[in-house]
C-alpha cells in the first residue's frame, strides 16, 4: 500500500485514501492500509514531523504487530530554487518502523546501509519514546481521524453530474468534454456542484450519519508519528524534501 506527500520546508502536503471500494481494500491486513501520509516542519525549523495513519474507520479491534513493516521514504533535493529542486533527483533516507505489539516498536533512520539513528521501546505513551541521542521521537496509537470529507455531498454531486451524462451513457456521455475526456459544465452547473459539496445532507448515506458534513468526524485511525532532526534528512544547504509512505506485509 502506498501513500504520497510532499514537504516544502515550511509547508504541509497530504494525500488521502479512506474507505476504499471493496475491490481495493486491504482486506488481507487492515493495519497495512494507509489512510494518509503527512509531513511538516516544527515552528523553529529544526525537526521534521512525519505521520502515517493506517486502518480506516478503526473500531479498536486491530493492533500493530510483526506482520507489517512501515516505511517513510524521505528524499532531499538540491537546488537554490523550488523549481530546480523539484526537477532534480533526490537522495533518499528511509525511516523504517516495525512492531512486536502496540507497546513494543523499533524505528530506524537509514541511508542505504548506514543507520543514522534508531528509537526503540513503548510508543503508546502520548509523550512518545525518544532515541538515545534524542534525535528521533516516536508515538503510535489510535487517534481521531483528522481527514475532513463531505462524502454524502460528494456522492450527491457525482450523481447530479452523471444525470447530465445520460441514463445509458457513461460520462462524459451527453456532456461536452475536453480532450482528456473530462466533462465540462456551465457556470451554473459548477455552482450546483459546489453547493452539493458544501451542503450538509439531511439523510444518512453510506457510512455517513445524517446532518454531519464531515463524514469522518466520528472515525478513528491508527497513527505512527515521528519527529526527526532535520539534519538526519536534509543534505547540506538543501531546502526541499519529498515524502511518501509504504507498508510491506511479511510472508
Amino acid at each position: 500500500m502506498l501513500g504520497l506527500g510532499a514537504l516544502l520546508v515550511s509547508h504541509r502536503s497530504q494525500a488521502a485514501d479512506h474507505l476504499d471500494a471493496p475491490a481495493t481494500q486491504m482486506a488481507a491486513n487492515h493495519m497495512a492500509d494507509i489512510n494518509d501520509v503527512y509531513a511538516w516542519m516544527t515552528s523553529d525549523g529544526t525537526k521534521v514531523n512525519l505521520v502515517m495513519s493506517v486502518g480506516p474507520a478503526e473500531n479498536g479491534t486491530h493492533a500493530f504487530g510483526p506482520s507489517v513493516q512501515y516505511v517513510f521514504h524521505v528524499s532531499t533535493h538540491p537546488g537554490a530554487t523550488n523549481s530546480t529542486a523539484f526537477a532534480t533527483p533526490g537522495t533518499e533516507t528511509k525511516v523504517i518502523c516495525t512492531f512486536a505489539s502496540n507497546t513494543s516498536a523499533t524505528c530506524w533512520v537509514a541511508s542505504g546501509t548506514t543507520v543514522k539513528d534508531y528509537v526503540t521501546g513503548d510508543p503508546s505513551n502520548v509523550a512518545g519514546v525518544v532515541s538515545q541521542g534524542g534525535s528521533t521521537r516516536l508515538f503510535a496509537g489510535i487517534r481521531s481521524d483528522p481527514f475532513f470529507f463531505n462524502l454524502a455531498g460528494f456522492l450527491t454531486a457525482q450523481g447530479n453530474l452523471e444525470l447530465g451524462c445520460g441514463a445509458s451513457n457513461p460520462c462524459p456521455g451527453n456532456l461536452a468534454h475536453d480532450v482528456a475526456g473530462c466533462p465540462t459544465v456551465s457556470a451554473a452547473g459548477a455552482g450546483g456542484l459546489r453547493t452539493a459539496l458544501s451542503t450538509m445532507q439531511a439523510a444518512a448515506l453510506g457510512p455517513c450519519p445524517a446532518n454531519q458534513i464531515d463524514c469522518f468526524a466520528g472515525f478513528n485511525t491508527n497513527a505512527i508519528v515521528l519527529q526527526v532532526d532535520k539534519s538526519l534528512l536534509l543534505d547540506g544547504t538543501d531546502h526541499l524534501l519529498s515524502v511518501w509512505g509504504s507498508t510491506h506485509m511479511t510472508p
